[in-house]
């Protein structure tokens, strides 16, 4: 469907002013930065900020719904015959390959996470963030597989995938932060997936199979 003229004025309103806070936030701090500033340096009011972001933090997490959809994503676009497990490994794979900026493989990720490591709050958020798509995924393993509410596989499963995730971004994060090249950081990212597959069991790398239609 196409987008509107409504519907195209406030998503670039909302990345405008995401875009001034995550500005004001690298030079000076999330915590240094108030709500006020953003709305007077995006020149929109603070309802209007608020309107878009209920709270500070989801001006600098302005992508927070993709971050928590991510992994039910890839399940859901496994191919025939392809886990759950191998479809998230295949797309972490393919990421790392292209040097992808979705797994902070970009020039400047290091002020990111400068920012995030300085604010207590944004750690926290980043933490139900995780916990979010745990959940999330744990659903949608459910749904593909129609396992019922008592059967534990889909959290067992989606707590091994999510723990591959989540470990790969955070190795990432730290050798940015350390000054590393995002191309040399790819390289071991992807060793770090061999390895970790090596040591997920059969019966996760081997759940929820697309059958063949």
């Amino acid at each position: 469907m196409a987008e509107g003229l409504r519907e195209r004025k406030k998503r670039q309103t909302r990345q405008h002013i995401s875009d001034v806070a995550t500005g004001l936030f690298l030079e000076r701090g999330f915590d240094a930065v108030t709500i006020a500033e953003v709305a007077e340096a995006a020149d929109v009011s603070v309802n209007t900020v608020y309107n878009y972001f209920p709270a500070k933090e989801d001006l600098f997490l302005d992508r927070s719904k993709s971050l928590v959809d991510r992994l039910s994503r890839s399940v859901r676009g496994r191919d025939k015959g392809e886990s759950a497990a191998a479809a998230v490994l295949r797309d972490l794979r393919e990421e790392a390959v292209a040097v992808s900026p979705s797994l902070g493989l970009i020039d400047g990720y290091d002020r990111f996470m400068r920012v995030v490591h300085d604010a207590p709050t944004l750690k926290a958020r980043l933490w139900y963030l995780q916990q979010e798509s745990l959940v999330n995924l744990e659903d949608t393993l459910r749904e593909e597989t129609g396992a019922g509410p008592e059967d534990p596989l889909p959290l067992l499963v989606a707590g091994q995938i999510s723990w591959v995730h989540s470990t790969v971004i955070g190795a990432i994060a730290r050798e940015m932060l350390a000054g590393r090249t995002a191309a040399a950081v790819s390289r071991e990212a992807l060793a770090l997936l061999d390895e970790m597959a090596d040591l997920l069991s059969e019966k996760v790398l081997n759940y929820a199979v697309r059958a063949d239609e």
